[in-house]
């Protein structure tokens, strides 16, 4: 059983007694240990206690495929329910998998397995989504849409409200994985001293991230149809070692605030009143760059634009082919319709 939404929010907080094994992956790994060590702590405090938790790592479940089930069986010493956690776990656990669901296990004790980036088409992905006695939790790079309330929360701990224009900066330089994002806010929250209100100035001087800029150089420079801004913020940021699907990702995001914004101008704003309208806005900074985008992209090109890097992603974790080329001729055909687009501009 595959969960999403607030769906996960719910079992995180109330595990399902009912459920037999949880499968948590995908390619935030830093959501995935958030969210593998909350449920190891709604079972227990000490994590390293020897007698009722106990850690497996995959790829020792393909040579002993029945200890899984065993581990399940076993009664704590002293009483007391177990936790089962499976570390890196990969489709050759998944006979051991198989065998825990199918067993009669009459004890209550949880186990949990984190994964990677699983494909659909992964035995493991496959039999947790399908099997009545399991779950599992997708966990993906938080984006526009989840951030600020992940912002706000981190935040409110520390007795902290950030102003609109600080929550935009944020996003633009957070959300690859969820522990960068809680430390880098923890670290903002270090500096705030006993200042609860939190302004640009304060993102800026506590988290200002190049690399957050770098790779907004890129995005920009290919909606704008700027290739040689393209080609050297590109090599700049790849040379750091950003992961391209990150690259597309944040592509993803710019172009669906586009869309979002060529909305409100078909209801009959200008590029201006439309870019103000987004929420969270547009960082003062690109604000020109990106009203001048609204007037090179139609929603047809940006329908195409979605496909083009759609597609990028799917062939990044599919081919076996080197991500920065397949990438790079990505952002280079987004540049190549932009271009077209500002010529008709010009017209």
């Amino acid at each position: 059983m595959k969960l999403t939404g607030g769906k996960v929010e719910a079992f995180l907080q109330r595990p399902d007694p009912a459920v037999r094994a949880i499968l948590i992956f995908g390619p935030d790994e830093g959501l995935v240990r958030e969210r593998m060590l909350r449920l190891a702590k709604s079972v227990l405090d000490d994590l390293n206690d020897p007698f009722r938790s106990v850690e497996i790592f995959g790829s020792d479940l393909k040579a002993d495929p029945s200890r899984l089930a065993d581990e399940a069986q076993s009664l704590s010493f002293g009483g007391g329910q177990r936790l089962v956690r499976v570390r890196q776990a990969t489709d050759q656990s998944i006979a051991a998998c198989q065998a825990l669901l199918e067993a009669d296990i009459q004890t209550d004790t949880m186990v949990v397995l984190d994964a990677g980036d699983l494909n659909p088409r992964s035995k493991l992905r496959k039999l947790f989504e399908t099997n009545k006695k399991a779950v599992c939790l997708p966990c993906y790079a938080d984006d526009a849409r989840s951030l600020p309330q992940v912002i706000r929360e981190a935040l409110s701990t520390h007795g902290l409200r950030a102003d609109p224009s600080a929550t935009s900066l944020l996003i633009q330089f957070l959300g690859s994985d969820r522990s960068v994002t809680r430390g880098e806010l923890d670290k903002l929250a270090l500096y705030m001293g006993d200042e609860q209100q939190v302004t640009e100035a304060h993102v800026r001087a506590a988290i200002g991230d190049s690399g957050a800029n770098d790779v907004d150089d890129v995005v920009y420079a290919a909606a704008a149809g700027d290739f040689g801004q393209l080609e050297s913020a590109l090599s700049r940021v790849l040379a750091d070692g950003t992961n391209p699907v990150q690259l597309v990702r944040a592509c993803q995001r710019h172009f669906q605030r586009l869309h979002l914004a060529r909305g409100f101008m078909e209801q009959g704003k200008n590029a201006g009143e439309a870019a103000k309208s987004l929420r969270p806005p547009v960082m003062f900074m690109r604000a020109s760059a990106f009203q001048a985008q609204l007037n090179m992209w139609s929603p047809a090109k940006l329908t195409r634009a979605f496909d083009v890097l759609t597609q990028c992603e799917t062939d990044c974790k599919t081919t076996g082919l080197p991500a920065q080329a397949i990438t790079g001729r990505a952002l280079l055909a987004l540049a190549q319709a932009a271009q077209s687009g500002q010529r008709r501009t010009r017209r």
